[in-house]
């Protein structure tokens, strides 16, 4: 273990630091409560044998900033004291220390503590990994949660989420934001003709190649079925437009055949409505992406592998 003792005594310093080396432990000194604060404060510092009456911060003010600001691995305090009354004991540990040494101290009341203190950072240790691996798996499970498990975009409830905090954004910054509404033109006839599995592979390489068409801003997620939403940041309504265009000619670039498809190109192809925000209406989230979607409708209805874009929505 590396143990710091901190003592204003040259004589008690090198007793202590004597009988921490013998028991094979790297052990460092300093001669006041400042510098042994400072020491803690560059780190790996497993045990801290302070003395109570010091210059500079004091043995309880020590413990107590110790265990109030420092950060992990759990440092174990032994606060060493010439005052072996039961008040001064208490007071030393619920300062924060660990245990206590009464001065003179004896080489074997220090390796009892010692032998404590070990036992103690290394439960503190498994303590840390096991929360940082709890951590970790919490992190993984809420990402779970808001991915659609087939296509790795986020899903309706991610894009519920960070729909509602761009539009908080968007309400102090009062700056615009544009909602892209896709659909996978004439899917069902590609799902009945090629197969299930094949209708799911569609669907994933459609949704990559729009998350790939995206650029800094703009977030894709599987709004339900074949339908995809795109959330375009500090856009005005015609640069959401644009930004739609680009992921409508990236999916149809890949020419993907669709033979089932009644019109041409025989390519799986998306149709695209777009909607805006702006701080002159003053919408709601949910009528931005209603407009999206009766835009999505116009494109349909106008012949598909279209981008039609809505009116500027009104409160």
């Amino acid at each position: 273990m590396k143990v710091l003792v901190a003592d204003d005594d040259s004589t008690g310093r090198l007793v202590l630091k004597a009988a921490v080396a013998k028991l094979g432990h790297d052990v460092e000194t300093v001669a006041d409560g400042d510098a042994a604060w400072a020491r803690i404060g560059q780190g790996d510092i497993d045990v801290l044998l302070t003395d109570w009456m010091m210059p500079g911060l004091d043995g309880p003010t020590l413990c107590r900033r110790v265990r109030k600001e420092a950060a992990d691995p759990y440092v174990y305090i032994v606060l060493t004291t010439g005052m072996g009354h039961p008040e001064d004991v208490l007071a030393g540990m619920h300062a924060g220390a660990d245990d206590y040494l009464v001065k003179p101290v004896d080489p074997f009341s220090v390796e009892t503590r010692l032998i404590a203190a070990a036992r103690v950072t290394e439960l503190q240790r498994q303590v840390t990994v096991f929360r940082t691996q709890l951590e970790a798996a919490n992190q993984s499970l809420t990402e779970l949660s808001l991915t659609d498990a087939l296509t790795g975009l986020g899903n309706r409830r991610r894009m519920e989420e960070d729909l509602q905090r761009v539009h908080a954004r968007a309400l102090r910054s009062l700056r615009p934001f544009s909602v892209a509404l896709f659909d996978i033109d004439h899917f069902k006839l590609y799902n009945d003709h090629e197969g299930h599995q094949a209708g799911d592979d569609a669907l994933k390489s459609v949704a990559g190649w729009i998350a790939g068409a995206t650029r800094s801003g703009e977030s894709a997620y599987r709004y339900g079925g074949e339908e995809f939403l795109v959330i375009i940041q500090d856009a005005e309504l015609e640069q959401g437009a644009a930004a739609a265009r680009r992921m409508r000619e990236t999916v149809e670039s890949h020419q993907m055949p669709h033979l089932s498809r009644p019109t041409e190109p025989q390519v799986v192809t998306v149709s695209v409505g777009v909607a805006g925000w702006t701080s002159d209406a003053a919408t709601s989230v949910d009528h931005v992406v209603e407009e999206a979607d009766r835009a999505l409708f116009r494109a349909k209805e106008g012949g598909r592998n279209l981008v039609e874009v809505a009116a500027l929505a009104e409160a």
